[in-house]
């Protein structure tokens, strides 16, 4: 079982933990004293639903007026005056905002552009989440003060630590946005130290806390054998190791991470790269809403309203009950006196047939399963136990869809029976107290674009005859190779370090000032990408890391090519540290005999050179 540690810093502190998801956000919450075990809380009031008890969570749903300011956020968007007078000023409703934010290489034909709702004139997809954040920041603080008085908050409230969850899936990229978001929600200071309280964590892993902390560290499930051996060469062998994979169902996404586990003390390490897939439960919504439209089209229900407000009553009712594809389904929209037998509505409810409803589950139920044979195929050890959360987890067709998958495997499926939308929240404060990963798994090949000598017996080079060119010493080279420094599948400890030696040849010592690195990421599925011209759709570039080598220019000594010019050279280290939730690089160079070297945290809008920005 998972024995928390009494806390062993030397000053009050407060952690912040927000699950900002599609349909759903919450807050989650622990304050930390010296020599006290923290306890783990949830901002459970929230304006417009101070009277339902222990709810975790409110809609992500935003009004902003025709100036594009926000007016109403969460459960407030939902009072009947509210949408009256949104009607009346012609406000703009904002729901599933943030899938504004996914990388675009998730889409894969399941949603396109158009089928989100566009964002307010002049309002970025940053801005829309900082508005949010804010909001959620402004209830903490309230509920806080209210819980345990202004005198707590007031201590606290200049050093907490905010602990921002993200989808598997989100990268680098999506990672800026997050950190640049909560600097303009005003959470820290857009500084160095600032940004040194915000910690990222994906989604997957912040359910694995919470699974520890609910479900396996309980007396029955304790005993489970789901153990990682000590001898990590030799446990594809051991028939005792046995895998866990957490399913997160989102709203927006599902997000699968596979771990094996050690129970004393506990530990786990991750065994396969994670996974995340834009089918959560918004997609069977939207395509639910297809299909309510199909089907009274040309009868007086087709208005558009009306189709909204019917798959708004389906999404809270009829897509978490349905159970059997026989048993036909009914939605509830109106009263006893909506009849139109020719498109099945009596009695104010619209049949639908069993089959029409389950059909709607199943890309979603086939991404789930499809993303966990990638992972049991590159996991290095059997998986025994799946645990099923999230707000999509309540549905009974998606439960019983993967347990009906599942059993024939030998594979157990879990559900805990309450609670499970508080899942990220909480586990992402569990993270930052407990913290149980000991590695990861790279999910991507990471390097940087180089050139290579070109050699005419290679038949690769041959083909790239036409971009060779002849570089400052005199060397012919080809452009577009990839220099791989971490590779897809690589498990790597918090405290790992990978590093490629690089050398940067210019023709004037001007030149030499700076160096620029970018660090590209590959997703594709060569084992080993040399070249960037073969799938360049696959190659993204995460960040630049810019070098400042002026010091070091001055000191160069020319070198002479073969036909007389002359060139300069810089040999750098490129590093990658992977072992935390947020990729870093680093450039390092040797200068007066001295290691010097230029950092950057891949979803920092900043580099720092010796303690000094680099922009």
């Amino acid at each position: 079982m998972l024995t928390r540690q009494p806390y062993r810093g030397s000053a009050r502190k407060l952690v912040l933990a927000f699950d900002v998801g599609t349909t759903y956000s919450g807050v989650s919450y622990a304050v930390l004293d010296p020599g006290d075990v923290p306890k783990i809380l949830g901002v459970t009031r929230y304006p417009a639903q101070e009277h339902v008890g222990g709810d975790c969570k409110i809609p992500s749903i935003i009004y902003y007026d025709q100036q594009s300011r926000a007016r109403a956020f969460g459960a407030e968007a939902l009072q009947e005056h509210i949408i009256e007078q949104a009607e009346e000023e012609q406000w703009i409703k904002l729901e599933w905002w943030k899938l504004h934010l996914r990388p675009r290489y998730l889409d894969a034909g399941h949603i396109a552009e158009d089928d989100i709702q566009p964002l307010p004139a002049g309002k970025s997809a940053i801005e829309v989440l900082a508005d949010f954040m804010r909001y959620l920041y402004q209830c903490s603080r309230k509920y806080i003060e209210e819980s345990h008085g202004a005198a707590l908050w007031k201590s606290v409230e200049q050093s907490g630590e905010f602990v921002l969850t993200h989808p598997n899936g989100w990268e680098g990229p999506q990672q800026k946005q997050i950190r640049g978001a909560a600097a303009l929600a005003g959470l820290v200071p857009n500084s160095q130290d600032g940004q040194s309280r915000i910690h990222l964590l994906t989604e997957g892993e912040a359910s694995l806390h919470f699974c520890v902390m609910k479900i396996l560290a309980s007396e029955a499930l304790a005993r489970t054998p789901i153990a990682a051996p000590d001898d990590l060469e030799q446990e594809e062998g051991d028939p005792g190791s046995q895998g866990v994979v957490i399913i997160d169902a989102g709203g927006g996404t599902v997000d699968l991470s596979a771990y094996s586990m050690q129970l004393s003390p506990t530990s786990f390490e991750e065994i396969a790269p994670a996974e995340c897939r834009l089918q959560g439960a918004v997609l069977v919504t939207r395509r639910a809403h297809g299909l309510i439209r199909k089907k009274l089209a040309g009868s007086k229900y087709s208005n558009p309203e009306i189709l909204r407000q019917i798959t708004d009553i389906f999404d809270k009712t009829t897509k978490l009950r349905v159970r059997n594809a026989e048993d036909p389904q009914y939605i509830k929209f109106g009263t006893v006196r909506d009849k139109d037998p020719q498109y099945d509505i009596r009695s104010g409810q619209l049949k639908l047939t069993g089959r029409s409803v389950t059909e709607l589950f199943e890309p979603s139920v086939k991404e789930i399963i499809d993303a966990f044979q990638k992972q049991q195929k590159a996991a290095s050890m059997p998986i025994k136990s799946v645990f099923l959360v999230g707000g999509f987890a309540a549905s009974e067709w998606l439960f019983t869809s993967l347990q009906k998958y599942f059993a024939p495997l030998g594979v157990e499926i879990c559900r805990p029976d309450s609670h499970v939308n508080k899942a990220v929240a909480d586990g992402a404060v569990s993270f930052h107290i407990d913290n149980i990963v000991s590695s990861r798994v790279a999910k991507l090949t990471y390097g940087t674009e180089c050139s290579v000598p070109y050699d005419s017996s290679e038949p690769e080079h041959r083909a790239r005859q036409k971009k060779v060119y002849r570089g400052p010493s005199g060397i012919l080279a080809i452009p577009n190779a990839f220099g791989s420094i971490l590779s897809r599948g690589t498990r790597v400890s918090a405290e790992q370090t990978f590093e490629e030696d690089f050398v940067v040849r210019r023709s004037t010592v001007q030149s030499c000032a700076s160096v620029d690195v970018d660090i590209t990421a590959y997703r594709g599925s060569l084992p080993k990408p040399d070249w960037m011209d073969t799938e360049p759709e696959n190659f993204t570039t995460l960040c630049t890391i810019r070098a400042d080598t002026s010091r070091l220019a001055r000191k160069l000594s020319p070198k002479r090519s073969k036909d007389g010019t002359t060139y300069y050279v810089i040999d750098i280290k490129v590093i990658l540290l992977f072992g935390l939730t947020e990729l870093k690089a680093q450039v390092g160079w040797v200068e007066d005999v001295r290691l010097c070297f230029v950092c950057v945290a891949v979803a920092h809008s900043y580099a720092t050179q010796q303690g000094n920005q680099v922009r």
